[in-house]
């Protein structure tokens, strides 16, 4: 049930997986509703691909599945600091992280780097800043919300909503037109 081990203090601490824990006490559904997702979207979603960043093994797996319903390709990794020195290898090479992806969903909570710190580094570099970010969290409430403004993240989004997950793609599939 970890999911990692930091450092704090100069004391090892082990970050259980919570959403490994939730699936099993009190298991959701990891289906889309009729009508979230139709023909079209799909037919479009197969060329489109979308970032996920997230440490739970579950989580990823459950964002993955839903992606992948809606057509899109899903690149799934572990941390932020694994997220930014992709993006970072990507722009290096030439290539704009907003075109690479329709759009990066990341979990907020994570031990290397969390997602502020990762949306943050991302706003802060031009070559990244124009990217789409939502960040996904079991977190949620007023300083959530408000630490999504601050670091200039286009959405947040509770864990985990398939229907929301998936309309929020499908928006963005559109919006991409």
């Amino acid at each position: 049930y970890l999911t990692a081990v930091t450092r704090v203090d100069n004391q090892l601490v082990e970050i259980i997986d919570v959403e490994k824990i939730l699936a099993e006490v009190a298991p959701v559904s990891e289906e889309i509703s009729v009508g979230v997702i139709d023909a079209e979207v799909q037919h479009k979603a197969v060329s489109l691909r979308v970032l996920t960043v997230d440490d739970s093994s579950v989580a990823r797996k459950q964002v993955s599945r839903c992606l992948e319903t809606v057509g899109v390709e899903v690149v799934a990794l572990n941390d932020g600091r694994q997220a930014l020195d992709y993006l970072l290898k990507m722009v290096a090479e030439g290539k704009k992280p907003e075109e690479e992806f329709l759009m990066m969903i990341s979990d907020i909570e994570m031990p290397e780097m969390d997602g502020y710190t990762l949306t943050a580094a991302i706003r802060n570099d031009p070559r990244m800043q124009k990217m789409h970010i939502t960040l996904h969290t079991s977190l949620s409430g007023v300083f959530n919300q408000a630490m999504v403004k601050k670091v200039g993240a286009d959405d947040f989004l509770a864990k985990f909503r398939p229907d929301d997950l998936a309309a929020r793609v499908v928006a963005r599939i559109k919006a991409a037109e």
